[in-house]
Formats: C-alpha cells, sequence, structure tokens
C-alpha cells in the first residue's frame, strides 16, 4: 500500500497503542490496570472486540500467563501493566522469561515525562531496573515513536535469540487529547542488530566429518529446539546417525521421549545413563542448549573425553562455559537442515561396530534403573502419581509446572513427544510460576486438556490466580503433590545439612480443597494410593470446571538421580535401594 495516497488515521497515543498491537496480530494482553496507564486502558475497551484483555490479580501472574502462552504457542506473548510497582511486580516474570529465552512485549505505564526523575508517585526507573533481565528496553519520549517502537519490541523479541522487551510509556504520550497521524511500520530496520540467518558452511562440513567418525556420539539437546521450532529436524537427524540423545529440561519434547534412542534428561537429576553417556562421550554435539551449571556439574569434569560440537543462535552463549572444537553460530533449524543435507549425500556412514558396543554400554547403565522407587508403599509417592497422570492422558495434554521436587518428578515421569507440551520455569527457577502460566496457555488452546503440577510452597505464591480462571472460565487442572515441605529445599537439608530442616516444614497449611470451593471451583482430596486413578477421572470428567486435587504424597521421597553441587556429572546420588553389586 502507497501510504503517501491514503490519508492517515489520525490517532491518540494510547489508541495507537492499542491500534498498533491489533496490527500486529495480538489476541490477547495480561495485564492489570493503573494510573499510569489508564489512557491505553480507555483505548483497549474501545477495541475489545479486536483483541482481548485478561484481567489477572497480580502483575508477575500477567507475565508469567503471558509467557505460558508464548512457550504454548511460539508466539510473543503480551502484557500491560502500571508504573512504580506495576512494573516491580513484573519483574520476577520478564526475569523468568529472559532466563528461558521466551519472547515477550512487556508494556509499562511511567509517570509523565516532565516529572521523571522527581520521585513522583509511583515512580520507578523502570528502564534502569529491567535492563540487566531483558533482551532490550525501549522509553518513549516521542508520540510519534509509538507505533515504531513497539513494531521494533516485537521484531526483537522473536528473532535471533527470543526474549523479553519491556516499553515504557509515560502517560502524557497517551494523552487522548493530542491527536498524531499513525502508519503501522510493516518493516523494521535495526543497523546494529542483524541475528544470523545461518551457519558457516565450512564449519557445519567439520561438525558431519566429526560426527561420522565418532566411536561414542551423544547428541544433547535444549529449549534452541523448541525456540526455533526444530524438532522435526532433530528427529531426523537422530533417527538418520542412530545416536543417543539427550536432553535438558527446557528441551524435553524436542525429541520424542518414549523414543528407544531417548536416553533420559541429562544434569543435577538426570538419568544415570544420560549422564554416564555424557561422561564418556568422545563427540558431544550441543543443539540450542547453553550447558548451564546444573547440567555441567564441575566443569573440570565435564565431558572429559569429548570433541564438542556447539549449534547456537547466541553467540555469546558459544564456549561461555564450556570450550568447544566446533562452533556454528545460526538458527538451530537452519544448521540442522545443512547438516542433514551433507550427512545424506556424505559417502561416509557412521561406525556400525562402534556404535554397537556403545549402545551395549548405555543398556548396561540403563539396567541400573536410576529412577526406581517403592511401587508398594501404603502412601502416594509423588512418582506414582506422575505416572499414573501419564497413563490416564498418554501425553495427550499441556503439563506446567512450578518449582521443586514435584518439576523434577514431572521431567522424569510424564514423557512428552511433542514440543510446546511441557511448560515451566527452567533457568530462574520461579515458584508460583504454575498456575498463570497454565492460565496462558489454556486460552492459547482452548479445546485442550491443560494441567497444573504444583506443590503446597509453590501454589500459595500466586493463589490469587485463582480469580482469574473463575472469571475466565478456565477448565485447568491442577494435579497438587502435597508432602508438607518446601520439598527441595528440605531434600538438600537432609542430605547436606545432617537433617536440620530450617524453615521448610509448613506448618500453616490451608484446606486446599475449601480453597479452592471458596474461590467457585472444584476442589478433591486422595491420600490412598488405590484411589488416586478415580480422583484424577473424576477430575478430568468435569470437563468446564477448574479442579484442584489435594494429594497428599509421602513426606520422606526425594528426587533420584542427584548431582551434587561441586561435583561432576558421573558422582551421583543414586536411590537407596540400589546396590553396590548392581552398580558394578
Amino acid at each position: 500500500m502507497d501510504n503517501s495516497l491514503t490519508p492517515p488515521l489520525q490517532l491518540s497515543g494510547a489508541d495507537i497503542v492499542i491500534q498498533t498491537l491489533i496490527d500486529a496480530g495480538v489476541d490477547y494482553v495480561f495485564g492489570y490496570p493503573g494510573g499510569a496507564v489508564l489512557h491505553i486502558y480507555d483505548a483497549l475497551f474501545k477495541k475489545a472486540d479486536q483483541i482481548k484483555h485478561i484481567l489477572v490479580r497480580h502483575e508477575q501472574g500477567a507475565v508469567h500467563a503471558a509467557d505460558g502462552y508464548a512457550r504454548a504457542t511460539g508466539r510473543c506473548g503480551v502484557c500491560l501493566v502500571t508504573s512504580g510497582p506495576g512494573a516491580t511486580n513484573a519483574v520476577t516474570g520478564i526475569a523468568t522469561a529472559y532466563m528461558d529465552s521466551i519472547p515477550l512485549v512487556v508494556l509499562t505505564g511511567q509517570v509523565p515525562l516532565p516529572v521523571i526523575g522527581s520521585d513522583a508517585f509511583q515512580e520507578v526507573d523502570t528502564v534502569g531496573i529491567t535492563r540487566p533481565c531483558v533482551k532490550h528496553n525501549f522509553l518513549v519520549r516521542k508520540r510519534e515513536d509509538l507505533a515504531p517502537i513497539i513494531a521494533k519490541a516485537f521484531h526483537i523479541a522473536q528473532t535471533g535469540r527470543p526474549g523479553p522487551v519491556v516499553v515504557d510509556i509515560p502517560k502524557d504520550m497517551t494523552d487522548p487529547t493530542q491527536l498524531i497521524p499513525y502508519y503501522y511500520p510493516r518493516e523494521v530496520q535495526l543497523r546494529a542488530y542483524q541475528p544470523p540467518q545461518h551457519g558457516d558452511l565450512e564449519q557445519i562440513r567439520k561438525a558431519v566429518s566429526l560426527l561420522l567418525t565418532a566411536q561414542r556420539p551423544v547428541i544433547y539437546t535444549g529449549g534452541g529446539v523448541i525456540a526455533d521450532n526444530a524438532a522435526a529436524e532433530l528427529t531426523e537427524l537422530t533417527r538418520l546417525l542412530g545416536y543417543p540423545l539427550t536432553s535438558t529440561l527446557m528441551g524435553l519434547g524436542g525429541y520424542p521421549m518414549t523414543d528407544k534412542q531417548f536416553v533420559g534428561m541429562l544434569g543435577m537429576h538426570g538419568t544415570y545413563e544420560a549422564n554416564m553417556a555424557m561422561h564418556e562421550t568422545d563427540c558431544l554435539i550441543a543443539i540450542g542448549a547453553r550447558f548451564d551449571d546444573r547440567v555441567t556439574g564441575k566443569i573440570e569434569h565435564f565431558c572429559p573425553q569429548a570433541k564438542i560440537i556447539h549449534i547456537d543462535i547466541d553467540p555469546a552463549s558459544i564456549s561461555k562455559t564450556v570450550r568447544v572444537d566446533i562452533p556454528i553460530v545460526g538458527p538451530v533449524g537452519s544448521v540442522l537442515r545443512e547438516l542433514l543435507r551433507l550427512l545424506r549425500t556424505s559417502p561416509q556412514r557412521p561406525n556400525a561396530e562402534a556404535l554397537t558396543t556403545w549402545w551395549q554400554r548405555i543398556e548396561e547403565w540403563r539396567q541400573v534403573n536410576c529412577m526406581r522407587y517403592d511401587r508398594n508403599s501404603d502412601k502416594i509417592k509423588p512418582q506414582f502419581a506422575i505416572e499414573t497422570l501419564y497413563q490416564l492422558t498418554k501425553g495427550d495434554l499441556y503439563l506446567t509446572s512450578d518449582v521443586g521436587q514435584h518439576q523434577m518428578f514431572a521431567a522424569q515421569f510424564y514423557p512428552f513427544d511433542q514440543p510446546r507440551r511441557w511448560i515451566n520455569s527452567g533457568g530462574l527457577g520461579t515458584m508460583g510460576f504454575g498456575l498463570p502460566a497454565a492460565v496462558g496457555v489454556q486460552l492459547a488452546h482452548p479445546d485442550s486438556r491443560v494441567v497444573c503440577v504444583s506443590g503446597e510452597a509453590s501454589i500459595l505464591m500466586c493463589i490469587q490466580e485463582l480469580a482469574t480462571c473463575k472469571q475466565y472460565k478456565l477448565p485447568i487442572k491442577i494435579l497438587l503433590l502435597n508432602n508438607g515441605y518446601m520439598g527441595m529445599v528440605r531434600q538438600w537439608q537432609e542430605f547436606f545439612y545432617e537433617s536440620r530442616y530450617a524453615h521448610t516444614y509448613v506448618e500453616a497449611l490451608p484446606d486446599f480443597v475449601a480453597l479452592a470451593n471458596s474461590f467457585g471451583h472444584v476442589g478433591m482430596r486422595v491420600d490412598q494410593p488405590d484411589q488416586l486413578a478415580k480422583t484424577l477421572q473424576d477430575a478430568f470428567a468435569l470437563t468446564d470446571r477448574l479442579v484442584l486435587i489435594d494429594v497428599v504424597v509421602d513426606p520422606t521421597e526425594n528426587v533420584y538421580p542427584m548431582v551434587a553441587a561441586g561435583k561432576g556429572q558421573h558422582e551421583m546420588h543414586l536411590p537407596p535401594t540400589l546396590s553396590e553389586r548392581e552398580l558394578a
């Protein structure tokens, strides 16, 4: 369209904010109103037929809900909060998204430009506060910049390594009496920001050569596979090579977890076979993963015999913690497609004899059965609860989680065969994430089953979002694994602090069934293993209601395996039922 021949719309700054969101294809805005954003909320009210606002009960919940929406769809999540405490309440959610590379645009209100710096009512330096935990942020200083800046925010958030972008909007920029021409920026040009579109072909050739000469190869994948929608390419590559694959917590679902080539999650609570394979591999290809400390353990002991290939969109992530031999900077999907092309046309094939020997070694490690637990207990084991959930749903759900033991049990015992079905806070480890994230996921997929796995400590951090669920009739199911402790902290205190349980026993818990009922939902409680499946079936039968299932689980259960801080991947705590003979 030739804008010079089309009379421009004359809009206020507030109207421009909303119209830009509509033109960007936004369908949901998660937010909470306040003085600095009232002009924007008034403009939003007038466009309610074109864009939906979801009223949360806390700004942290707004960002987590937008985050859950983004993780489940691959689209950019959007939230709107006011100045001062509205912005500071959002910081935890912003940091959560930043650590996990989730695309968000966060619109924050700000006091009028003339009073910035005067300690005005509800003024904080939002740009300064959020600078360490955003991909970029903007302070709008001219109305004419509103549309271009918001368009840039979407572009930055969604390209390269995704992440949250904050747009701080002073109230006077949205004055409804000041009208200016509006154009939606169809193209965004940022001279200093040019994410790579392809990997270096020569580096990819080197990677192919190394992969095909490996004796003990391992494929190690992370959230970058899911962020770039490259699960299909990863699956094709893995099956073509026939190599074992392990994944980070954030990468689960990027490759089918029920497939025999998947050797389990790696790292602090990874499987024995995954961690031992990493320790003994001679060729590691890391795809969209960043070698964080929960994966590597003690750096000096990490993959001591391996040549390492690292594919990542972010050059700053390569050789940041672990020195790699073949760095490839580029989008995961593009690089994998080029790898596949070269592998198919290469006359060389993997060393079949060496690969057979390697798989035999891995199968020996698998026999350790590192995640065994007492299946004859008269108490509900948390592992049993997750396994029962899987037996009833067979992977046909979106599973959000909070942070703690329940998160690890969900990752270990609920196999995901598709990407974007496992929604959790990985890098920041944010308690309270699960319920508001489920709000975003359920809105994104209204006809799908959404389950939030939480603990009695985590759920209380954002419990107020039960009101949001009621307002928008969201039929989420909450599987509350209630052990009466801050379970992961208690586990560390048992292992490393001589069982001194300092402030981890929760002595004043609510009646969760009554609490759910008080919000207008359905509460259920179960404490017997033989009643668990029936209770879950009853909950799922209520397809139009939120149901909170308070599952009383064994408070003494720990997450195994476990690699303690300062230890190598091969130095794992294993379930105490394992004998030394079984580990020989």
